[in-house]
């Protein structure tokens, strides 16, 4: 039986949306979760500095989000895609944003790190 996250991560990340997503394979669900936390970053950073495309790549991290379960990410995600269509403006969203990758990174380096994840 796998060992559950610490109750403070474990909602950042649907571990058993990221099982059916990866087919219950831990090698591809290892590798999943570090190409989503070297994607995050990336965007993060164009999100930084090129905020003119704000909703082009929150778009695209908002998929990835999904993807692995992150949805904390994809939901904030969604808000700075949002934000960037309507007002333009995207302090409070991109706060959010930063709040959830936090979360979800954490939650990522718990499950990397798990014993049961091969």
């Amino acid at each position: 039986m796998p060992s559950p996250l610490p109750a403070s991560t474990a909602c950042a990340l649907d571990l058993d949306h990221l099982r059916r997503m990866t087919l219950d394979d831990q090698v591809l669900e290892r590798d999943v979760l570090a190409m989503f936390l070297t994607q995050a970053g990336r965007l993060v950073e164009a999100l930084a500095e090129r905020p003119a495309e704000a909703g082009t790549l929150a778009h695209t991290l908002k998929g990835s989000a999904r993807a692995i379960g992150a949805l904390g990410v994809a939901e904030a995600a969604a808000a700075v895609e949002n934000a960037s269509r309507k007002s333009g403006d995207l302090a409070g969203p991109l706060g959010m944003l930063s709040d959830a990758l936090a979360e979800a990174r954490g939650a990522i380096q718990a499950r990397l790190a798990s014993p049961d994840l091969a």
